[in-house]
């Protein structure tokens, strides 16, 4: 999310107000046109209102078109109505409203038994605004235990304690780092590789390793990233030095993915050397923006001192969370749909998703322009760049080319060692059709007669082509 500078020295024009805005006097909305970069001296009628801000949003891109994000874009009316219900609900105000908080415990139990942890009854978990707040918590648990641990030499000026991860993971990463003052370690791309290697990982790790972090799902391509023989590596290197390095999963998308459609795949509690693991609710959980999940194995795994306890009809309520107060209208949602879909209801979901996005990615091969890097048998999601020999073009004229026809799909540069490569990234989330799959390779090929007469790639700035950033 961008932080906002002040208001552009060209930009002082108040906003315009139509005559028509104004209920019974037409011109009763004009008196005075109220300005855009500080707050009117008097009100103004909510009808002009709303007016306004609905003509300036209409601007924006079309959320179902956008296919560049794994946010959800689409619910159904029912949960609509059940989160208006719950707008004004604090949700850190579990005493004043404890079925809300019930509702919140319900969903941790379904994820600990969903995601197989050893007793579904002791994993400790809370809900969150999101993933980034839910992986700022798991490293933050992370970094406590190996304090208690190292208590005998932390905190000291010669010690800095450090996280291993891929070079591909999401932002947030960086930002816990940043913000908690942890060294990142990050194992780079190589080849065809674009995630993590389990055996390179390893390698960085030393006694001031808090963790390591596996990603299922990349958010580069939509792979999953080895998590069983990340933690094989890690059980060899104990085996060898002592070492005892626990793992964190971010399944922002995948853990709301595999455990449906790939039951087979051992990635979570199942594997002992896993303490952590967190998804978004509000993509593959299939709610709308705000909401994230963070779980621990058991209590051991999240340090007891992290946890504040408030009154809770008459009992004991663990919080854990950065955010104060926030609303509880997200978590009533994901306990709609849990109910609403149970595993049944959530695998055949998530597999149409599967199914729409393997059936553009082999449409696009099929073009015979692009050469696909997934092809979204994991992740709903899949990456291609342009093949050898297509130099009329580049990915990021693609990207600016569909944006003319409403659909967002970035393109975007990967980190090193393969800033060589640029791409163009789908995400099909439940909401984007077959029907509308049909219309986006339509329109895709509409395109290519024209893209291919270029003389050569338009783009200069590649940092300026696209509104994507990781």
């Amino acid at each position: 999310m961008p932080l906002h500078t002040g208001p552009d020295q060209r930009d002082q024009r108040p906003l315009s107000v139509n005559p028509f805005h104004g209920e019974a006097n037409p011109v009763g909305g004009m008196t005075e046109a109220p300005p855009k970069h500080r707050l009117p001296d008097t009100p103004l009628p909510p009808a002009t209102a709303y007016q306004l801000v609905h003509d300036e949003l209409m601007l924006d891109g079309n959320a179902r078109l956008n296919l560049a994000t794994f946010v959800t874009t689409w619910m159904e009316p029912q949960a609509g109505v059940l989160m208006d219900e719950c707008r004004d609900k604090n949700m850190i105000d579990k005493d004043e409203y404890p079925r809300t908080a019930e509702l919140e415990r319900r969903c941790v139990a379904m994820l600990a038994d969903l995601w197989n942890a050893p007793d579904p009854s002791a994993a400790v978990g809370c809900s969150t605004t999101g993933s980034s707040e839910a992986c700022m918590l798991a490293g933050m648990a992370l970094k406590r235990r190996w304090a208690q641990r190292h208590a005998d030499r932390y905190p000291a000026r010669d010690v800095r304690p450090n996280l291993v991860m891929g070079v591909n993971v999401q932002v947030c990463w960086d930002k816990f780092c940043t913000f908690w003052e942890v060294e990142a370690r990050q194992v780079p791309m190589e080849g065809d590789r674009f995630h993590l290697d389990p055996q390179a990982a390893a390698e960085l790790c030393d006694e001031n390793t808090i963790g390591v972090v596996g990603i299922l799902g990349s958010t580069f391509d939509g792979s999953y990233e080895p998590v069983a023989d990340l933690c094989a590596a890690l059980d060899a290197l104990q085996d060898r030095t002592g070492l005892d390095i626990p793992v964190h999963v971010d399944g922002a998308s995948g853990a709301m993915v595999a455990p449906f459609l790939d039951a087979d795949l051992v990635w979570d509690f199942r594997l002992p050397r896993v303490a952590s693991i967190n998804t978004s609710g509000h993509k593959y959980g299939l709610v709308y923006p705000g909401v994230g999940w963070a779980l621990w194995r058991d209590k051991e795994a999240l340090p007891e001192e992290l946890v504040f306890r408030v009154n809770y009809l008459g009992g004991d309520m663990p919080t854990f969370a950065l955010n104060f107060s926030r609303p509880g209208a997200q978590v009533v949602a994901q306990y709609y749909t849990f109910l609403r879909l149970g595993r049944e209801g959530y695998r055949a979901v998530q597999q149409s998703t599967r199914d729409v996005a393997l059936g553009i990615a082999e449409r696009v091969e099929a073009l015979g322009d692009f050469r696909l890097l997934t092809r979204g048998d994991q992740l709903p999601v899949f990456a291609f760049t342009t093949a050898p020999g297509v130099d009329a073009y580049d990915v990021f004229d693609v990207s600016r080319r569909l944006r003319e026809g409403g659909w967002l799909v970035p393109a975007y540069t990967f980190p090193p060692h393969r800033e060589d490569l640029s791409v163009l990234r789908v995400v099909c989330r439940n909401g984007f059709s077959a029907d509308l799959a049909d219309l986006f390779v339509e329109d895709l090929t509409r395109l290519l007669p024209e893209l291919r007469r270029q003389s050569g790639p338009l783009n200069r700035d590649k940092g300026a082509a696209t509104g994507f950033h990781h």
